[in-house]
């Protein structure tokens, strides 16, 4: 089953100019913890790692953080709208097609701004991912 998590990450990772998606302090902290027991050549952390997702029942309302490092090539803002609008519109219709209505708000932080240099962290293949619809 496909998370909104796995949702929102294709979708900002889609936008031309992102270039990493960026995990946040506690999904660092936790990568730095388990470090020592990683061998050499573990996969890299998964792009749902810079991506923070919360549903709030009351107002049925999914809250989504998606903290990404864009490339120069663009403007940083323009890429941050392209990301918001997109994960928005994907996580909507992920939840529409689970038979949900509930609204999505999204923030986009930029985390850093990169030349031309590969990112910091390869992302995970998402090919082998279990693709089923719910």
């Amino acid at each position: 089953m496909i998370t909104v998590e796995q949702t929102a990450a294709r979708a900002a990772m889609a936008v031309p100019g992102v270039q990493e998606l960026q995990p946040s302090l506690r999904h660092s902290l936790a990568d730095a913890a388990t470090h020592i027991r990683r061998t050499f050549g573990s996969r890299a952390p998964s792009p749902e790692a810079g991506i923070h997702a919360g549903h709030t029942p009351e107002t049925d309302t999914w809250h989504l953080e998606v903290r990404c490092a864009v490339n120069d090539h663009r403007r940083a803002l323009d890429i941050a709208r392209a990301v918001r609008e997109g994960v928005q519109a994907a996580v909507s219709s992920h939840l529409s097609d689970c038979g949900w209505a509930a609204r999505v708000t999204v923030i986009v932080t930029v985390t850093r701004i990169c030349g031309d240099q590969a990112p910091l962290h390869m992302n995970a293949d998402l090919k082998n991912e279990d693709r089923s619809p719910g």
